[in-house]
């Protein structure tokens, strides 16, 4: 049985829970302050910290995890991101005070080392070298906007979603400095090379990713069906790509194959564009058209 490391708390672990959930991986706990659960009773489940994952996962202690991006490179662990799960979109950031001169990385030059307050030192160390810049690390646990204004650093690098935060205490965004979501991990070699025979953990893992992967190409899709003129069907092809093309059936009605006025359409299409694509398929004359969700979607 695989063990999987999920947040123990916090919007990261609502989004997984859900996702495992979706996967038919539901997730059973003995209590609200269970530290372990069954998943669908087919995985074990153990509640850690967030940042705590890429340790749990590196050593051993688990087999695979749900944690941000941002925290594994932080961990500096050799980790593979097996797969991205969409959620907990955040940015790593470079910013600095708005009353500054300070609008891009080249403007931080001067006879002393620039002094970064930051959560991520590991991250952060790392994209100034990369640069060829020497800086001063200041780490800080928490309230990493309030250290410009003291004095304490001339900028800071912090984790930001939508910005309004450093906007609301006077910071301006300089540059990214990771791009940061939730990701599925595992330790170096816990999927199977190409050509190689998996052990039975290996596979395991494998079919846990094929899961949460089609429960991810689902979202935001519909599945639509629609009886349309055989006439318009180079045009409802236009109109439902779908993954392949429509698929399209013949509609018998007593008759013989191929002769019957309307044929039946099924296509996947991009829940963003439904409303387009109905108008469109009721312009070309279709007829007794259905939508329904998509629980997973394979290619």
């Amino acid at each position: 049985m695989l063990r999987i490391a999920l947040p123990n708390k916090g919007r990261l672990a609502e989004d997984a829970r859900e996702l495992f959930t979706d996967a038919g991986l539901e997730v059973r706990v003995r209590g609200d302050r269970a530290l372990t659960a069954s998943l669908g009773g087919e995985f074990e489940a153990i509640f850690v910290r967030a940042q705590d994952i890429p340790e749990f996962v590196a050593d051993g202690a688990a087999d695979a995890g749900v944690t941000g991006w941002d925290l594994v490179c932080e961990s500096g662990r050799p980790l593979a991101a097996l797969l991205d799960l969409g959620f907990g979109r955040c940015r790593v950031v470079l910013a600095a005070r708005e009353d500054t001169r300070v609008r891009d990385v080249a403007d931080l030059d001067g006879p002393e080392a620039v002094r970064v307050a930051t959560v991520f030192p590991r991250v952060t160390q790392r994209w100034f070298e990369e640069r060829g810049r020497t800086v001063t690390l200041v780490p800080i646990s928490g309230a990493v906007e309030i250290a410009p204004h003291l004095g304490i650093a001339d900028v800071i690098v912090d984790l930001t979603s939508t910005g309004s935060t450093l906007k609301m205490n006077g910071l301006r965004e300089v540059a990214t400095v990771l791009e940061s979501s939730a990701r599925l991990i595992a330790a170096p070699g816990a999927v199977a090379a190409a050509g190689e025979t998996p052990t039975e953990k290996q596979r395991a893992l494998e079919e846990l990713v094929t899961a949460l992967e089609s429960v991810l190409r689902a979202r935001g899709k519909r599945y639509v069906m629609a009886n349309v003129p055989r006439a318009a069907l180079e045009r409802v092809k236009q109109v439902l790509p779908g993954l392949n093309g429509p698929t399209v059936i013949d509609i018998l009605n007593g008759g013989a194959i191929g002769t019957s006025a309307y044929v039946a359409v099924h296509a996947v299409v991009p829940a963003a564009t439904l409303y387009r694509t109905i108008a469109q398929l009721k312009a070309l004359g279709g007829e007794g058209i259905l939508v329904t969700r998509i629980e997973r979607l394979m290619p």
